[in-house]
């Protein structure tokens, strides 16, 4: 595999495609340029997804996500090409890619997008409490 930038987001096969389960990965260093002025726009990529079949090799997203260090495009664009070059290349059951872009004149901008699989619908959300070491929960 390259060290280069590339935009080809190369994909492995989900170990567990029974299931529903989440993967999160936090991008903070995500770099583009302002197609305006030219100068540096700084992004942290939250991306959220349920695989299907298919799931993203973390080398070839941070080779990606690095060849987006000098092209010029505003936020709501990236942000959404992005989504879509994932999804276009695992597929997944859900999607969210939130980017959280620094402030720029003044303004911080934040850009959410989504995808769901046609025909897929989530398990019912079950919410677990926090383990505490002070809890009466502790054994």
């Amino acid at each position: 595999m390259s060290t280069k930038p590339s935009r080809t987001l190369e994909t492995f096969p989900n170990p567990h495609p029974d299931q529903d389960y989440w993967v999160h990965m936090e991008i903070p260093e995500f770099t583009a340029l302002c197609p305006l002025t030219g100068q540096p726009d700084f992004a942290t990529l939250v991306l959220d997804f349920i695989p299907d079949e298919k799931n993203l090799e973390l080398k070839a997203l941070k080779l990606y996500m690095w060849s987006y260090r000098q092209e010029g495009a505003f936020h709501e664009d990236i942000t959404n090409r992005i989504m879509k070059d994932i999804v276009a290349a695992i597929n997944p059951r859900y999607l969210r890619l939130k980017g959280k872009w620094w402030v720029r004149g003044g303004i911080y901008t934040t850009v959410v997008c989504e995808y769901r699989q046609e025909g897929w619908t989530p398990a019912p959300r079950v919410d677990v409490p926090e383990y505490e070491a002070n809890s009466p929960m502790r054994g």
